[in-house]
């Protein structure tokens, strides 16, 4: 049970971590449903082997090859595996529930067997697995999968109680009054270290400049920690201070829940996980898993290695060039925002005669005076941009994501469009959905941007590395025909 922050301290803004005992060893919570699918599979597969040739042994048969039973029970644990998880069986904190859900097991393991007596029959292999090695597989394999379930429910709670799951730090943005108590509820979400920051107790002064300044610190907490997500503790009736709330984090690229208020918790009696699951509000979910972007990460690094070995001796010419055709630096540097809304600085090369990176920034047009001879060649083949590859590696760009302008254009475009904070969600790209369906240079009307920002929210919502692959085609297609680059 997670240690709820003293009460002078919560009054008094002192917003500290729970308590939690150091650990040698934890697993993040994304793991869990791998871990626990895996164990399964291989229950139902060692099921089909054990049970298949203990029952030959016991009839005094010779012992036969063991592929069939491999071959049965590889297919059984797959369709098994899948039909649980459709279910959202190996879910944490679903998963680490006390209740062992025989039902849904036993109905499971039927329609396992059934698939897998329809595949034997479609097939014609039933003669080298007898009726009763495969009945002798199906009770083996449903002890085993209800007494493992068990004991891996034993293992998650211990692992909880230790602190051993690690789900990241943990914000929660509240009334006082809602946050008394709610030990319990918390605890069911697992979180390893939890942050409280208090609003204002409501009333018609709330959601004045002292919550501003709140969520001011949320944001900034976030921005420098491992913090994963957002849990609201507000009254349900209080629906402007949500809809006040909502619209202030969800420029933040964590999930945010509301929980049951008191009120709710009173008329549903006794919180059990099912029910607090089916009562707490998704407001916003997290952009990327950490599998997702681990993935990505993957991706980035792989192929920006493989492109700075391929356009090395292209930048090489490129860097001497611009030192030839104009004074000034090779590379240009500009501050922009990256994931989070962290502050980096964008490498690429010069292609104008000024350097501008202050609280104005003139976009560049068509025939743009201030681009060079060489940078005009250099922007239309978008060779510009190849020094950005060191932003990739350095983890602060990816390949593809909304592309980063500058402070002075974002600060601007976020005043008038409500969600374009919401591209800082995830890293920026070198190109992105948007560029590689036209949306490039100037845009001097906010129409246009906001086309542009639909278009990297697309991208955001149904992100996948066969997207990011499909961009990174389509930009070199775009690139090849120069359309719209200046």
């Amino acid at each position: 049970m997670l240690p709820l922050t003293s009460t002078s301290d919560i009054r008094d803004g002192n917003n500290q971590f729970a308590a939690s005992p150091p650990l040698n060893f934890s697993i993040s919570s994304e793991a869990i449903p791998y871990i626990l699918s895996t164990v399964d599979f291989l229950t139902v597969l060692l099921s089909s082997l054990i049970g298949g040739l203990a029952y030959q042994f016991a009839v005094g048969n010779t012992v036969p090859s063991c592929l069939p039973y491999c071959a049965a029970g590889s297919l059984a644990g797959a369709i098994y595996v899948l039909r649980m998880s459709g279910r959202g069986f190996y879910r944490f904190p679903y998963g680490g529930k006390q209740r062992v859900e025989t039902g849904k097991i036993l109905s499971c393991w039927c329609s396992t067997l059934l698939l897998l007596a329809f595949a034997a029959l479609i097939f014609k292999v039933g003669a080298e697995y007898s009726r009763g090695s495969f009945l002798t597989f199906c009770s083996v394999g449903l002890l085993a999968l209800v007494a493992l379930r068990k004991a891996a429910k034993l293992t998650l709670a211990s692992a909880v109680s230790r602190r051993a799951i690690d789900r990241g730090r943990t914000v929660v943005l509240g009334v006082f009054d809602e946050m008394r108590g709610q030990e319990d509820l918390l605890s069911h979400f697992g979180a390893s270290e939890i942050k409280r920051f208090v609003l204002t107790a409501p009333g018609p002064l709330s959601s004045g400049p002292e919550d501003i300044g709140t969520i001011g610190s949320v944001a900034d907490f976030i921005r420098n920690s491992n913090c994963r997500e957002v849990l609201l503790a507000l009254p349900w009736t209080d629906t402007k201070r949500i809809e006040f709330v909502r619209n202030q984090v969800k420029a933040l690229p964590v999930a945010v829940r509301l929980l049951p208020d008191k009120n709710a918790q009173t008329l549903s009696g006794p919180m059990s996980l099912d029910k607090i699951l089916a009562l707490t509000v998704n407001i916003q979910n997290a952009p990327l898993s950490d599998r997702e972007r681990l993935l990505k990460r993957m991706l980035d690094v792989l192929f920006a290695t493989l492109a700075l070995m391929f356009f090395g001796p292209i930048m090489a010419i490129t860097a001497v060039a611009i030192k030839l055709d104009s004074p000034g630096p090779v590379i240009f540097r500009q501050h922009r925002k990256g994931y989070n809304g962290k502050h980096f600085v964008i490498f690429k090369f010069r292609t104008m005669t000024v350097e501008e990176n202050g609280s104005v920034v003139a976009q560049a047009t068509r025939e743009d005076p201030r681009i060079t001879e060489i940078g005009r060649t250099l922007r239309s083949l978008s060779i510009d941009e190849l020094p950005q590859l060191f932003n990739v590696l350095r983890g602060e760009m990816s390949l593809v994501g909304p592309r980063p302008h500058a402070l002075a254009h974002d600060n601007h475009f976020e005043k008038l469009l409500s969600d374009y904070a919401l591209r800082h969600h995830v890293k920026p790209g070198i190109t992105g959905w948007a560029q590689c369906n036209g949306a490039r240079g100037e845009t001097p009307q906010i129409e246009q941007m906001s086309a542009r920002v639909r278009l990297d929210l697309w991208y955001i919502d149904n992100w996948s590395l066969k997207l990011d692959l499909l961009i990174l085609i389509k930009t070199f297609i775009e690139v090849l025909s120069k359309r719209n680059a200046y």
